[in-house]
């Protein structure tokens, strides 16, 4: 046989050898689940109940809006707005700052009312320390704000790069702490998030996440309007406080489960025959947490 016959040969079948892992791979793609039916098919150990005194429940004008605190990472600020909370002071209190895309923020505007037994300012949580890596369910992907990401007990997280040091991102829904120049001068001014605001992560204390309820954040109104209140906060109350008559309640998916896994695979390279290219990538925010909410009749 010529070189150049063989050569051909080599050249024709290596060609079919790309053809064949091409559709190999497209073929173990599809046949992998998606998203939607990896929740449908996760059984109850790949869920976790959400304990009643991590909710706070501030309710708006069009409705209530569901918040998990996240005790693990900012447990002076979770302790701090329940106190807050079971003392009335933020009623008669405002949603006085909206900036389309960004946040809403709500509190004393006026920064004269005193809590009593709350604090207006206590120090700054903006990451956990511990002096051995912090277990999470990693992306193991670059991510543009931290060497590392993932999720911890539900929520998303980035570690610096020993994971000595873990924070809680800002995706969209995102529950913090406002505060001005200081890094210890918020404790009472909180503001959701309406999109993912990375750039913001370590800068001020993240302390929780929305369960339900964000459409009501989504409704506040832009601007004031003559002769009505500005979004005004009705109540903000621990959901354990108000159980016999507020009967809501939430489970969110176990991410640190096999199944919570497998979703992250399924949203690095979406499997649904729909799609024609696959990234195999996702970031922190991209991979929602699944929350189911139900009523314990």
């Amino acid at each position: 046989m010529s070189t150049a016959a063989l050569l051909l040969l080599t050249l024709t079948a290596c060609q079919a050898t790309d053809k064949l892992a091409q559709s190999d791979s497209v073929d173990v793609l599809q046949a992998a689940p998606a998203p939607a039916d990896i929740i449908a098919q996760a059984d109850d150990a790949d869920w976790r109940s959400v304990p009643l005194e991590h909710i706070l429940k501030i309710t708006l004008p069009t409705g209530p809006v569901y918040v998990e605190l996240n005790p693990q990472l900012a447990p002076g600020h979770v302790k701090n707005i329940k106190a807050l909370a079971r003392e009335g002071f933020y009623r008669d209190l405002t949603m006085y700052r909206f900036v389309e895309g960004f946040v809403a923020q709500g509190g004393d505007q006026s920064n004269e009312k005193r809590p009593l037994k709350g604090s207006k300012s206590i120090p700054a949580e903006l990451f956990l320390a511990t002096a051995e890596p912090q277990e999470i369910t990693p992306l193991n992907l670059v991510d543009g704000y931290a060497p590392r990401t993932g999720f911890l007990n539900g929520f998303a997280v980035a570690q610096n790069d020993k994971g000595t040091r873990t924070w809680q991102t800002h995706c969209p829904g995102t529950f913090a702490m406002a505060r001005q120049n200081s890094a210890d001068s918020g404790g009472s001014e909180f503001y959701f998030t309406l999109t993912a605001q990375r750039y913001l992560d370590l800068n001020t204390t993240v302390f929780g996440r929305v369960l339900a309820g964000m459409e009501h954040v989504q409704r506040l109104h832009r601007k004031p309007a003559a002769n009505q209140p500005f979004n005004p906060i009705l109540s903000v109350e621990v959901l354990a406080d108000i159980q016999s008559t507020d009967k809501q309640r939430f489970r969110v998916f176990n991410t640190h489960s096999r199944a919570f896994r497998a979703l992250i695979a399924a949203r690095k390279n979406r499997p649904e025959a729909w799609f024609l290219h696959q990234a195999n990538h996702t970031d922190v925010c991209a991979v929602s947490v699944p929350i189911e909410a139900f009523t314990d009749d």
